[in-house]
């Protein structure tokens, strides 16, 4: 076996493996975008938004769970390890759909579909941030999420229209048996990268790798990671609104499975597509900017949407949203990556990862009491009001260019919000 090197060119069969792999892993949560919420109100008679929404729930914290013991688990027993325990959860997902009698099965479906996601895409994360070392981690996430989120489309919209053509089940999820046992097998080809970050941490210059990080520093205390943190979360808090309400809207406005799986889909493959470029731009532009237009775009989006009957604007709205999350994706994890010491890369990235995805339970419980309460519009205006917020917090917190020690955390008299005195 050749020695190890970094960078995407000498990596490319290993990192092109990968990146197939994590499309079959967004393959599989792309099964549910456009069918589940119509299955739960058809099917198993669910009339709440907030028991509909109870799917997204348990996905999200099961997910958030899953991504931090995969940060923490990364270096202890190996990244191909973590991506082959993620596709064993993976398996019965479909199955478990398929042959669903009772709510309480597509419940169990969605804790096996956290952990699958949590730990096959975490891992893929990882192990290409290990073999393009340093100064293409932009590209590379790019690449990575790309592929993840076309996927998602595909699967959507391929899903969507199978169920308009001969129901919602079973014939939906024979493709997530096949996306499953692929995820798998391929799998099974891949090398582990510890020895690429073995590599990396003996080419760092000595000194560099900075004061180790607690889980606050990367949680909220550390200006830069804190204000991406707080924006992953938020990001997908409204992902999850996309997910769990908007099949529903769309569905109250007379449109059809066809066109609801089309909307499903337009929105991820924007997000996929749009990080073919905004990856690459990650590694050159500041990160802040790119963090703070996504997510004033994302708030924007939301709030038009509210106000929306027409389906050729709702395909507009979903490529803009999708727009708008193509900018922050990609730079979260390679901001992530760049502000953390080389030997807690993993373990930042992992609870970057928790709290980007406990926004899913989050946002499916607040916006699911919220559309109950109060209707889906209301429900979409105050999450794109939360998105606003985000971006307010980036743009008062981050900073841009980097200070010279990104991974210093922040004085305990610094103010919160660097907009604003401190008060007293």
């Amino acid at each position: 076996m050749s020695p190890p090197r970094l960078g995407l060119r000498e990596n490319w069969r290993q990192f092109g493996l990968l990146v197939l792999i994590n499309a079959f892993v967004g393959g599989m949560v792309g099964l549910e975008r456009s069918i589940l919420p119509r299955l739960a109100e058809q099917e198993f008679h669910l009339v709440t938004r907030s028991a509909i929404l109870s799917f997204i729930v348990v996905f999200g914290l099961t997910k958030a769970g899953a991504n931090y013991y995969a940060g923490a688990w990364a270096n202890r027993i190996g990244r191909k390890n973590l991506l082959l325990l993620g596709w064993l959860f993976g398996l019965p997902v479909p199955l478990l759909l398929l042959w669903a009698p009772s709510w309480g099965w597509v419940i169990v479906a969605n804790v096996l579909l956290g952990l699958n996601q949590g730990l096959a895409w975490s891992s893929t994360v990882v192990m290409k941030i290990d073999l393009v070392g340093p100064r293409q981690r932009g590209l590379a996430m790019g690449l990575n999420e790309s592929a993840g989120y076309l996927a998602v489309a595909a699967t959507a919209f391929a899903s969507g229209w199978l169920a308009t053509e001969y129901g919602l089940r079973p014939y939906p999820f024979y493709l997530g048996i096949g996306l499953a046992v692929a995820g798998l097998l391929g799998s099974l080809l891949v090398r582990d990268t510890r020895a690429h970050v073995a590599l990396e941490a003996a080419q760092a210059p000595a000194g560099s790798a900075g004061p180790s990080l607690s889980f606050w520093d990367v949680s909220w205390r550390h200006p830069n990671l804190g204000s991406v943190t707080q924006a992953g979360l938020v990001n997908n808090l409204n992902d999850g609104l996309v997910w769990g309400l908007l099949p529903l809207l769309l569905a109250g406005k007379g449109f059809t499975l066809t066109q609801i799986g089309t909307v499903a889909a337009v929105y991820p493959a924007v997000w996929g597509l749009g990080q073919l470029v905004t990856g690459p731009l990650a590694d050159r532009l500041c990160k802040k900017d790119l963090l703070f237009w996504g997510m004033l775009l994302q708030g924007a989006v939301l709030l038009a949407m509210g106000f929306t009957n027409a389906y050729p604007a709702f395909l507009l709205l979903a490529a803009l949203l999708g727009a708008g999350t193509a900018l922050v994706y990609p730079t979260f994890l390679a901001a992530v990556a760049e502000y953390s010491p080389l030997p807690q890369r993993a373990h930042s990235v992992g609870i970057f990862r928790f709290w980007r995805d406990a926004g899913y339970a989050i946002g499916a419980l607040l916006t699911g009491l919220l559309a109950d309460a109060f209707g889906l519009v209301a429900a979409l205006a105050a999450v794109g009001g939360l998105t606003l917020l985000s971006a307010l917090i980036i743009y008062c917190r981050m900073q841009c260019p980097l200070p010279s020690s990104p991974v210093t955390p922040a004085p305990a008299a610094a103010p919160p919000f660097g907009c604003f005195p401190a008060l007293g």
